[in-house]
């Protein structure tokens, strides 16, 4: 198994933990409202999505965007040893409270890997394979170890090389580049927009138009893209983009993709 590969969800190889540990908002990416810890009444005996095949079209386009990093399986194999929460309902609270634990440092983990197949950033790699090994040594942690774990702090430690290396990514981009951190765009018209080489850092570019905008080398990190227009654009060397993000948002057969995403299938 590559590293890619296990920064995947093997929905078959876990015990349906999206389904059950986290909550829904009724909304327009889930049909229903669902308490944390309680199973999605869409959850059969085996763990499996009965309506997987029509998640779009019964209202739960959220689930279809969800991605795990591949926390599912690791949290039901290696941190619980294969005992699903049904056959041993004592685990259940402490699984369902470790899988948002695991599912933050696989996310980090993600995003080293990227991080470390970026040439820019090489100078990086050492202190960025460091903390990649240290991260990966967290997520073996046993149920009580990663409970205590102060996440955020770690996340802080990672941010800052991850800043560093995006920068480094922009860098290769001529003349001065935007930064629109954190800015929100909810459906702003950006079309044909210039922002190669720009941060979006955690923008909010919900149903925003980008048909056809240049965003090479941008850092992608945390931008919400739920619904937003990427007909046509660009996203070569764009850092930090997930399949997540990707898939939330809206394309066609001309927009052209960082390597290592696939084009969504409802595009």
């Amino acid at each position: 198994m590559t590293e890619s590969t296990a920064l995947t969800g093997d929905c078959a190889s876990c015990f349906g933990l999206c389904c059950v540990a986290l909550p829904f908002t009724a909304s327009a990416d889930f049909a229903i409202t669902k308490e944390a810890g309680k199973p999605c009444r869409n959850l059969d005996t085996e763990f499996r999505c009965g309506i997987h095949t029509q998640l779009r079209q019964k209202g739960f386009t959220g689930c279809t965007v969800y991605d795990c990093f591949g926390a599912g399986q690791q949290v039901s194999q290696v941190t619980f040893g294969g005992t699903d929460w049904r056959a041993a309902p004592q685990t259940a609270r402490e699984m369902f409270d470790v899988f948002p634990v695991v599912r933050q440092l696989r996310e980090l983990l993600w995003y080293l890997d990227q991080a470390l197949t970026s040439a820019p950033a090489a100078r990086l790699h050492p202190a960025l394979r460091e903390l990649r090994d240290e991260t990966t040594a967290l997520t073996a942690g046993a149920p009580a170890e990663l409970l205590a774990l102060d996440v955020a702090a770690h996340r802080r430690r990672v941010n800052t090389l991850l800043l560093q290396a995006g920068d480094l990514v922009r860098a290769t981009i001529p003349g001065k580049k935007r930064d629109r951190r954190g800015a929100d765009l909810i459906g702003a018209g950006l079309a044909g927009a210039e922002l190669a080489g720009a941060t979006l850092r955690g923008a909010y570019l919900i149903a925003a138009d980008l048909t056809g905008a240049d965003l090479r080398c941008t850092d992608l990190i945390g931008a919400d893209l739920r619904d937003a227009r990427l007909h046509g654009a660009d996203l070569t060397g764009a850092i930090f983009l997930t399949q997540p993000q990707l898939t939330a948002a809206k394309g066609d057969a001309a927009t052209r993709l960082p390597t290592g995403l696939t084009r969504p299938a409802h595009w």
